[in-house]
């Protein structure tokens, strides 16, 4: 054997890589690796409360008010006790053309107060009943107590009727077809709940209609001659009152409350009110010069009273249009101090007018 001969060379091995195989049509992709998501917190029960108040708060009271009896403390406040010195401050005013003064007087003047607070009440009860939804939206009325559930409506519509016996029974018992300007104000007070409330410009001058209508109910049981620039005062001053009350709601809650809001606007009110105070200090001044039962020698006393007269008039504009008061005109000018030693100095400047001896005919 040749050893010298060089041996075949080794085989080169080369890895071939296999051939992919086909891929499997019919085989579900692999699912993705996704991060858990981590579970939505409960919200805060003070959260919850306060975003579910506003839907459920209406609803739920109301139910409430419908299981249970109500208080007499809402059944009171559905009456509105507090605005009866309206009633105390206007009806009265016929004394002051009455001369002289006596036990029967004053006796026949209470009972005017009388029927005018049970027909006051009655339309108060009746204008929440029909303003209850509406009410609900408002961010003060909605807590009165028919809004807010805590009076139900059967028990209001109860109410209404024994507050209707009473002022009949009033009716009956007083002098005969006296008591037509207490009906006059109860239908007037209808049609406002039924609808003229709606009506830009009406609905104030009914209010301030039924205030003058006071002032006759009281001058007819007395059997006072009524002075027509009297008369004529109590009007516009009411009438700013009542405008003062929407410019002040259309401040504080827009005008989606009350729909005759829609024909007001900030800057017609702020007019209407000025040209009403003046038409208030006017009628005022006249019916101290010609037609009030004034004594002899009174006129420094009278020319010290309109003074007092106009800055009434010009505190309760300051506290309407500078402060933002006016939503409750009797809470605005009765609790006031400005207001409150004013009226006092007038009242005394006033009675001194009038009860001093009068000037011989």
């Amino acid at each position: 054997m040749d050893i010298t001969r060089s041996s075949p060379a080794p085989v080169r091995v080369v890895a071939v890589p296999p051939e992919p195989e086909p891929a499997d049509l019919t085989a579900l992709p692999e699912p993705i690796a996704v991060e858990p998501l981590q579970p939505l917190q409960p919200l805060p029960a003070t959260a919850t409360a306060t975003a579910t108040t506003a839907t459920t708060s209406a609803t739920a009271t109301d139910v409430r008010g419908r299981r249970g009896r109500p208080r007499p403390r809402d059944l009171l406040a559905l009456l509105r006790p507090g605005q009866w010195v309206k009633n105390l401050a206007v009806v009265p005013l016929a004394l002051l053309d009455t001369h002289p003064w006596g036990a029967a007087a004053f006796l026949r003047t209470g009972w005017a107060v009388l029927g005018f607070t049970l027909a006051s009440a009655l339309v108060y009860v009746v204008n929440d009943l029909a303003d209850r939804e509406r009410d609900r939206l408002h961010p003060v009325k909605r807590h009165r107590p028919i809004a807010s559930g805590r009076v139900s409506t059967l028990a209001a519509f109860v109410l209404t009727g024994a507050l209707a016996l009473a002022l009949t029974g009033w009716a009956v018992a007083g002098p005969a077809w006296q008591w037509w300007p207490t009906a006059l104000y109860l239908a007037l007070s209808l049609a406002y709940s039924q609808g003229l409330k709606h009506v830009p410009l009406v609905d104030a001058f009914i209010v301030a209609t039924g205030f003058v209508l006071r002032l006759v109910q009281g001058a007819l049981l007395i059997g006072a001659q009524m002075s027509e620039w009297l008369a004529l005062c109590v009007f516009s001053l009411c009438l700013m009152l009542a405008l003062g009350k929407r410019r002040h709601e259309m401040t504080a809650a827009g005008r989606a409350h009350r729909p005759a809001l829609r024909g007001y606007t900030l800057a017609f009110l702020d007019h209407l009110v000025v040209l009403v105070a003046v038409l208030t200090a006017v009628s005022y001044v006249l019916y101290l010069r010609d037609d009030a039962s004034l004594a002899a020698g009174a006129s420094l006393v009278t020319l010290l009273s309109a003074p007092c007269a106009v800055f009434g008039l010009a505190r309760y504009l300051q506290l309407l249009l500078v402060e933002e008061g006016g939503g409750n005109p009797v809470h605005v000018l009765f609790r006031d101090r400005a207001t409150l030693v004013n009226a006092a100095l007038w009242a005394v400047l006033v009675a001194l007018a009038l009860l001093l001896p009068q000037s011989p005919a």
